[in-house]
């Protein structure tokens, strides 16, 4: 088995976009822990409430605010910070926003990707990029079999399209301009991500903790759509390896899924379910749909190539995700130090 070498990233300069945001937190917070000199470019941290200002991510890393449409802002960091590392998370992740405001998720979406691989062009320091994508790339047919990497892609929703539209460009930049280059660029699409400290709205999760925290029951939009949630830690390990691997092995680029096995890509029912049960407190949820707009009502991924090329397999199952969330969650609401927290899990993890 392939396994994530955490002494790799000791010394190296790795950059981070969308570092303020949940996911990036996460891998900033990992990161900084395997010793890396980490720098992070992105939007002001949500507020209310934030990981990255929740977990004090900015304590010890470099990090930059500014908005990934503005490339002469994002090609001083690189030129500064001299990244041999690149991990671009930054984006507009919303489906519901991305109906609202298509203009912005497409200026976000697709013409960031454009700025962060013009930034690389241009800096030849860079030796590994890892474009951070969505099981919603795929034309979905709403078929019971999981996609795969050579499956079309063809998001239905702006949000959706804006990131294969960011495949796209990728795939062209990398044949265009980087195969005569000693760099390695993989894209990697992941599942649904569930993990203590998201906040965003109009995602399952953090609508269940606002309503476990307000002690009022949580409802459900969309009762018995499936969806291939994991940790967030489980892509997380996934980027990080994948970086590590084709920087040592340029043959390992490419693009890749990562989601759950098949057991745990479960109906939203199922999950609330899960997340009732496990908070107690007599905690119950409702069926009220809104009729919002479409979204996929079936959708996994086959991670068969990701599991060949490296080894890989899931290392949580959704009953162990969702009780690592309430555990986060309860930490933070007992107003614990959460870094503790999120040591303890990323610890077992490992």
């Amino acid at each position: 088995m392939s396994k994530l070498n955490t002494e790799f990233f000791q010394g190296k300069n790795v950059l981070v976009t969308g570092h303020t945001g949940f996911k990036g937190a996460w891998m900033c917070h990992m990161l900084k822990q395997f010793g890396a000199n980490v720098t992070g470019y992105a939007l002001e941290p949500m507020k209310p409430y934030s990981l990255f200002d929740i977990a004090k991510v900015k304590e010890g890393m470099n990090s930059v605010i500014g908005e990934i449409q503005d490339y002469q802002k994002l090609l001083s960091v690189f030129q500064e910070k001299k990244p041999e590392i690149v991990f671009h998370l930054a984006a507009q992740p919303i489906v519901r926003e991305s109906y609202r405001e298509p203009r912005y998720t497409y200026e976000t979406n697709v013409m960031g990707t454009v700025n962060v691989l013009e930034c690389i062009r241009n800096t030849p320091e860079v030796r590994s990029f890892v474009n951070i994508t969505t099981d919603k790339v795929y034309l979905n047919n709403e078929w019971e079999w999981g996609y795969r990497e050579i499956d079309p892609l063809d998001g239905y929703d702006v949000y959706s399209n804006s990131k294969s539209c960011s495949e796209l460009v990728t795939a062209c930049y990398n044949r265009a301009f980087f195969k005569a280059r000693e760099i390695s660029i993989s894209t990697v699409r992941a599942g649904n991500v569930i993990g203590g400290g998201d906040f965003a709205k109009d995602r399952i999760i953090p609508d269940c903790v606002r309503a476990a925290l307000d002690k009022q029951d949580i409802v459900i939009r969309n009762l018995h759509a499936t969806r291939p949630y994991q940790h967030v830690l489980e892509p997380l390990y996934v980027y990080l390896l994948v970086a590590q691997k084709q920087y040592e092995n340029p043959t390992l680029a490419g693009a890749y899924n990562v989601g759950p096995e098949d057991c745990d890509c479960v109906e939203n029912q199922k999950l609330v379910t899960l997340f009732v049960k496990q908070w107690g407190q007599g905690l119950k949820w409702i069926d009220r749909s809104d009729n919002g707009p479409h979204e996929a009502n079936f959708l996994k991924l086959d991670s068969s190539k990701l599991k060949y090329s490296f080894g890989w397999h899931p290392h949580c199952t959704i009953a162990d995700a969702v009780e690592m969330v309430i555990e986060w969650t309860k930490e933070w609401d007992a107003k614990n130090d959460v870094r503790n927290c999120m040591n303890r899990q990323i610890k077992r993890f490992f």
